[in-house]
């Protein structure tokens, strides 16, 4: 007999914290709801952890648990699933959750809001409808997707929050002898200059280990390019995120100028802003971030790049561990995958929140075992719902 969903609920979730994830904020100050923008790239951030939780029920009982990419007013984004998107699929069969997805998206195609916090309202319902096809069918999501490739997945650590240059450079080291071989710094905290922490970071990790540098949307063209050729000096692997996200003609530009690989995606929510840049060779590297996508987009995503012969590179950005977890499940299916982000000022916090066995050590994330996601929530996080 046929299963079908009867409950959605959605969770605004804010941890405090002192300071935020990638590092000390010098002379910014947070206002009072503790936002600030960070010149180097104009964008707001939250000095707390913040994220959105999706609960969906079956008239069986089988629940299924997804999250949101919400690094800002999170309320907006469940808002957006208990008006608009929950009530849509009670009802409905959540094996059918692809043709779930793509009718959600549907609705709001020609309103315009294909992006932004639909999308991510999307993306968490769509994890949530995959963790129950998991659990119902009793598998993980990547035995669904076609089957699973690995069970440790390479990790990258990302960000070296300290305050100072030869700190960071310091830290970089302590990662590569915990048996990480990649780092990444952030251009934006960067205070004295891109190619001085480059050097300072490949000085101290040494030769053999890999230095990716987010640039975080911040340069021309051009620009991007003198620099990225002056980062090469110093082996650099990847050069994420270069130029302004809508410059499509500068990303290209940049891509078949310089001698290293350039990876964008973080803030792309649909395929058909991956295909148009995938089209125009604007990266050879993607990096879809599971809490803005889910899965069903995702594995889209990565099955797109396949044909453009792009490398995947799966962005991970601050939550509960939800859409974390749906990330590791679809990278252990895809088939051309060197690294997964690991966001190691956040990762431990979300790790706490959830039961299962996800992980990640000496370099190398750990698959979570069980089916569907892995991973679920425990009571202790609700107690950070917003008001």
């Amino acid at each position: 007999m046929m299963d079908t969903i009867v409950k959605v609920e959605s969770f605004a979730i804010k941890i405090p914290r002192d300071v935020p994830y990638l590092g000390p904020l010098g002379e910014l100050v947070p206002n009072e709801k503790g936002y600030f923008v960070r010149p180097g790239n104009k964008t707001i951030y939250s000095i707390h952890d913040h994220s959105m939780v999706v609960k969906v029920t079956t008239k069986e009982g089988v629940i299924g648990w997804g999250e949101a990419l919400s690094p800002v007013s999170p309320q907006v984004s469940a808002k957006v699933v208990e008006d608009l998107l929950g009530p849509l699929i009670i009802g409905r069969d959540p094996q059918d959750v692809v043709a779930i997805y793509e009718d959600l998206y549907n609705t709001m195609r020609v309103r315009g809001y294909f992006g932004g916090f639909f999308g991510d309202a999307l993306a968490a319902i769509d994890i949530a409808l995959w963790d129950i096809k998991g659990k119902q069918l009793g598998q993980p999501i990547s035995k669904l997707l076609g089957g699973k490739r690995r069970d440790k997945i390479p990790a990258y650590v990302s960000g070296l929050p300290k305050a100072t240059i030869e700190e960071r450079a310091e830290y970089a080291k302590e990662w590569i002898e915990k048996g990480y071989h990649a780092v990444k710094f952030a251009a934006v905290v960067a205070y004295d200059g891109e190619v001085k922490e480059m050097s300072a970071i490949r000085e101290a990790i040494g030769a053999g280990h890999k230095i990716l540098a987010d640039m975080h949307w911040k340069y021309s063209a051009l620009e991007a390019i003198s620099l990225i050729d002056k980062l090469s000096e110093y082996d650099l692997y990847l050069a994420e995120a270069p130029v302004h996200p809508q410059d499509i003609e500068g990303q290209a530009l940049v891509a078949s100028r310089v001698r290293t690989s350039v990876g964008i995606g973080e803030e792309l929510r649909n395929v058909y802003e991956f295909r148009e840049r995938l089209e125009k060779r604007c990266m050879n590297v993607i990096q879809p971030e599971m809490g803005r996508l889910g899965i069903t987009a995702f594995w889209n995503v990565c099955q797109m790049a396949q044909a453009y012969h792009c490398k995947v590179m799966p962005h991970a950005s601050i939550g509960v561990g939800l859409f974390q977890a749906a990330s590791l499940q679809v990278s252990a299916a895809v088939q051309d995958l060197p690294f997964h982000e690991y966001q190691h000022s956040t990762f431990g916090a979300s790790v706490r929140f959830l039961s299962g066995n996800m992980s990640c050590d000496s370099g190398f994330f750990n698959l979570q075992e069980g089916a569907g996601l892995g991973v679920e929530p425990i009571k202790d996080l609700f107690k950070y719902v917003m008001e």
